[in-house]
């Protein structure tokens, strides 16, 4: 295993994270954790190196944190391993909500300090809330009190509030979403540069877009296949993040123990630095392919806005072009319409004022009908 100095204390941790977000579960039910099975796969990964488990205060439905607890009691390995978990900052009204929050968390691990805490989902709604009650304040007092050790945050948001984010205050470390194909999205990698010239440590999520990337369509496979390196989509997409030095560590939701056990090799072998310019141009050939699979061209230039029914077009485009590019319509549309209904494409009024404002001339009054049928009533891609 190789392992990375990570925040203020620069302790080694391994640079593959175990993500209990994905544990196996049983009968489909997300909140019922197959625990014979999870536990073989954390005691594998911490056998073979993996000192950094991070769990989360709804993941599993709140089941989570009371496994990881239950099993690091019953391994006997607390002292052995950094645990990180999170505050959830869409729940936080009152200033009093900082402790009953953390104590249930406590209680749930079975410990009296977490190694690495941070502020879950900050977007710029939920920075308000919880820097409106203070919560540096109750940070630092816990951090005095050693029972946080370091203080980071995760974020789910576009890059010009997560500098402001970073800006706020002297953050430890910061975990963002990020992989080859979200180089340009939410903190990018120019929020992971920005984090890492602050001293701040990066922890990586989605490092395979939740699976997405690690089985590509056949014309990204093709890309991988020329060249003369065999390696699995999964493993170009780790090597891509190890290779470079702002990346301290990866957090994989493994489901299954041979997620565990290729991930654990692969981790044996990163590296800074080892790409080379051919490995480079193929993941950037990688990423052209599946944008070719993108069936609307827009490059989210903003030309179009302001909406006149002020509906967010090229975010409505590109859930479009997502759920098309990585296969994953049902998915996408579970998310896509759990949105307000006034901000869906079926919200278009056919004024046609954005049209002429695109660079890349797309119809897009006729892609809203299109987009209304396939995302909220369920037509077909082919029938559109």
């Amino acid at each position: 295993m190789q392992y990375r100095a990570f925040g203020k204390a620069k302790k080694e941790v391994s640079v593959l994270g175990f993500g209990c977000m994905r544990l196996p579960v049983i009968e489909g039910d997300s909140k019922k954790i197959d625990k014979p099975k999870a536990t073989e796969m954390l005691r594998y990964a911490f056998e073979h190196g993996v000192n950094y488990y991070d769990t989360a205060y709804p993941y599993h439905g709140g089941e989570s944190e009371r496994f990881v607890g239950e099993f690091l009691k019953k391994e006997g390995i607390r002292e052995d391993i950094y645990l990180a978990t999170k505050l959830p900052s869409w729940l936080i009204n009152s200033p009093e909500d900082f402790d009953k929050l953390f104590n249930e968390q406590l209680e749930k691990l079975q410990t009296d300090y977490i190694d690495y805490y941070l502020v879950h989902a900050l977007n710029e709604e939920n920075w308000g809330k919880v820097t409106n009650n203070d919560v540096f304040s109750w940070a630092e007092k816990q951090i005095a009190d050693g029972r946080i050790r370091e203080l980071g945050f995760s974020f789910h948001d576009e890059y010009p509030t997560f500098e402001k984010i970073i800006d706020a205050y002297d953050w430890s470390f910061t975990q963002i979403q990020y992989n080859y194909m979200d180089i340009d999205h939410q903190a990018g990698v120019r929020g992971l540069k920005y984090a890492a010239s602050k001293g701040l440590s990066v922890i990586i999520m989605e490092p395979l877009m939740g699976g997405r990337l690690a089985t590509p369509p056949t014309n990204v496979q093709y890309a991988f296949n020329q060249m003369d390196k065999e390696c699995t989509p999964v493993a170009w997409a780790l090597h891509w993040l190890w290779d470079q030095p702002e990346v301290t560590t990866i957090l994989s939701g493994m489901t299954t123990m041979e997620h565990v056990t290729e991930n654990v090799a692969l981790a044996c072998e990163a590296e800074i630095g080892s790409f080379t310019q051919e490995e480079h141009d193929l993941m950037a050939r990688a990423r052209d392919e599946f944008n070719k699979k993108a069936m609307i061209p827009c490059t989210n230039c903003q030309y179009c806005l302001p909406c006149t029914v002020d509906l967010q077009i090229p975010e409505i485009l590109g859930v479009f072009n997502h759920a098309v590019m990585y296969e994953a319509l049902e998915e996408t549309r579970g998310w896509y319409n759990s949105w307000e209904a006034e901000k869906m494409a079926s919200a278009c009024i056919d004024c046609d004022a954005c049209e002429p404002k695109c660079p890349q001339n797309i119809p897009i009054s006729d892609w809203m009908v299109k987009v209304a049928a396939v995302m909220e009533n369920g037509a077909s891609l082919e029938s559109i």
